[in-house]
């Protein structure tokens, strides 16, 4: 029963009820009064009970031998309090409530408590020293994080939330709160990298997006027996990067006619077939300095990639043109070919030697020509290879070759080329479209202008339905030259060979519900390797403070310039003394490095 001025436990508190009524008034310790329910209390002494009388000295007691007295017997709190305080007092009764509630030598209810077993009681006492002896250790180790003189590796146990935080794989560190220090995946990599538990080789920013470190693992069967047509008879050449290593498209030429031959996984990966479901979840390959995720099994390469073997499978798109490279008419058949690799170095050698490499790049210059009439935007901005080698990261700048033009027109005359075949066909296909900027009314020369163009580029979108593309130049374009590495060209490719084998392709619905998923997924990839690209670049960057470079302004934005600097591929504002024109050559200063942020300060000298 309780009473008036008794002593209870609120909320594991300590609580004087003041009144009773239809709800219970009590008093907290520091005056305050609540009303509660009276099953939200606990009487544990009938009083009267004052909190001065709580405030005295811990009462001394014999824990160990009530304990022993207790074993193989019941009893209450109030019996309890006898055995261990020798009194029951509002005093003694909230130190054995605390003592049962504590659960090392006491177990039960205030009602019914009873001892622990001789076995429970030494395992209890164990955990307690475990966790005493690690709180010391980590008390320890703090300090030492502190003054910066960790022992490693051992101390890397407690770097594990940190390390967490750090992957993205969890927003709170006790480690980083303990130590005074925001908890951010930045300053977590902050300390990793000052501590040594990590080095800048760590590149944490592919995990942070939830993207796998390793290429898809669903085995992928070789093509099955099926017609094809034999196109040997053909040049086709695969030309790309030197350090490219899943080439997926050739080209060729015959007459007027130009073939764009393209690898053909999806007669193996076929629609909601485990390994489509899997590379619709990745989105596209991962392409990273230290090394590529492939979206599709790295067991498909020798299978399906182009020029790996002295025959391969293909999808070959075959557009024959007008004299201005319009498409007449556009054919796609399954296919053999025979396929030359090249880099792009070693095909400028021979752009102008073989007759074939000869044509394509007549086709290439007047397609060049119909687009750029037909409002296509050219950008001429430069690009930058990163790699590692010898445990060193790399930067070169990537040259600009004319076979790299010829290549890109062939591929999007293949794009074209299979957005008007669908179309033609009413074939539910993933097209890609992209509306109009508004363009500057003068157009700067050199980096600035393509700066100014680049700024008015908007989204591109992705639908079931055509739409012009204007930045291309094109009324109608899609992507199918990739299917090795965009799931968005795979998908275009199933659509393909399901109307080619007289089946039912997907639905535009279904296609729409596809393209989404696996384009949200690539935007994450592209996004993982951009942030990868300004780890790298911040890498290579940090031990060449102090180095000048090169940059060209692109435009003045209040007391600061926006500057490129070509041969890091970097775009950086710095505030310039003075008048400064856009193009005009500047030399920059490196000040800082942020590895965590991905940033470079530069000075003007």
């Amino acid at each position: 029963m309780i009473r008036e001025k008794s002593l209870a436990v609120y909320k594991n508190r300590p609580v004087i009820v003041a009144e009773i009524g239809e709800k219970i008034t009590i008093t907290l310790s520091g005056g305050e009064t609540l009303r509660v329910r009276e099953k939200d209390i606990e009487p544990i002494h009938p009083g009267p009970c004052t909190f001065g009388e709580l405030d005295q000295a811990e009462p001394v007691g014999d824990v160990k031998a009530a304990w022993e007295l207790l074993e193989g017997s019941v009893v209450d709190l109030k019996e309890l309090a006898a055995l261990v305080y020798d009194a029951y007092t509002p005093r003694t009764a909230w130190a054995t409530y605390r003592l049962l509630k504590d659960g090392l030598y006491f177990s039960g209810e205030q009602d019914a408590i009873q001892s622990r077993s001789s076995a429970e009681v030494a395992q209890g006492e164990q955990k307690r020293q475990e966790r005493r002896q690690e709180q010391e250790e980590r008390e320890a180790f703090l300090e030492r994080l502190k003054t910066q003189t960790l022992r490693l590796p051992e101390d890397g146990r407690f770097l594990q939330d940190v390390e967490a935080l750090a992957y993205g794989r969890t927003e709170k560190s006790r480690t980083l709160k303990e130590a005074g220090k925001s908890e951010t995946p930045q300053e977590a990599h902050r300390l990793l990298l000052n501590t040594g538990f990590w080095t800048y080789h760590i590149n944490p920013h592919p995990a942070r997006f939830g993207l796998a470190v390793s290429s898809g693992k669903i085995p992928v069967p070789p093509a099955p027996e099926e017609e094809r047509l034999d196109l040997t008879r053909l040049g086709a050449f695969a030309i790309d990067n030197a350090w490219s290593g899943d080439p997926d498209d050739a080209i060729s030429a015959e007459g007027d006619c130009i073939w764009v031959h393209v690898a053909d996984p999806a007669a193996s990966v076929t629609p909601g077939s485990p390994a489509d479901v899997d590379a619709r979840g990745r989105g596209a390959t991962l392409y990273l300095p230290e090394g590529a995720s492939r979206m599709l099994p790295d067991e498909v390469l020798p299978l399906f990639a182009l020029g790996l073997s002295e025959t391969s499978p293909a999808l070959s798109f075959k557009m024959r043109l007008h004299e201005d490279c319009t498409i007449k008419e556009t054919e796609i058949v399954r296919s053999w070919v025979k396929v030359t690799r090249l880099t792009y170095e070693e095909a400028d050698l021979q752009l102008d030697l073989i007759p074939e490499l000869k044509q394509l790049c007549s086709f290439a210059e007047r397609n060049l020509k119909r687009r750029l009439h037909g409002g296509a935007i050219a950008i001429e901005l430069p690009e930058i290879h990163i790699f590692r080698a010898d445990g060193q990261v790399k930067v070169e700048p990537v040259r600009a070759y004319r076979s790299t033009s010829v290549v890109r027109e062939c591929m999007l005359l293949a794009g074209e080329g299979a957005g008007l075949w669908a179309l033609q066909r009413r074939l539910p296909f993933p097209y890609i479209a992209q509306e109009a900027g508004e363009l500057p009314q003068d157009v700067l020369k050199g980096f600035a202008g393509s700066y100014q163009l680049r700024r008015c580029m908007r989204p591109r979108t992705l639908s079931a339905k055509p739409g012009i593309h204007w930045g291309l130049g094109l009324d109608a374009y899609t992507q199918v030259t990739s299917p090795l590495r965009r799931y968005t060209d795979l998908l275009a490719h199933q659509q393909i060979r399901a109307f080619l084998r007289g089946e039912s392709p997907l639905g535009e619905e279904e296609v729409l519900l596809r393209l989404g998923a696996g384009e949200a997924a690539a935007s994450g990839v592209s996004q993982a390797e951009r942030a990868s690209r300004d780890h790298w670049l911040a890498a290579y960057l940090s031990d060449k403070k102090g180095s000048q470079w090169q940059g060209v302004a692109l435009e003045k934005r209040g007391p600061r310039t926006l500057v490129l600097i070509p041969d890091l591929g970097l775009e950086t504002q710095v505030s310039v003394r003075g008048k400064i024109e856009p193009n005009e050559s500047i030399t920059l200063t490196l000040g800082s490095v942020k590895i965590p942020e991905g940033e470079a300060v530069f000075i003007v000298p």
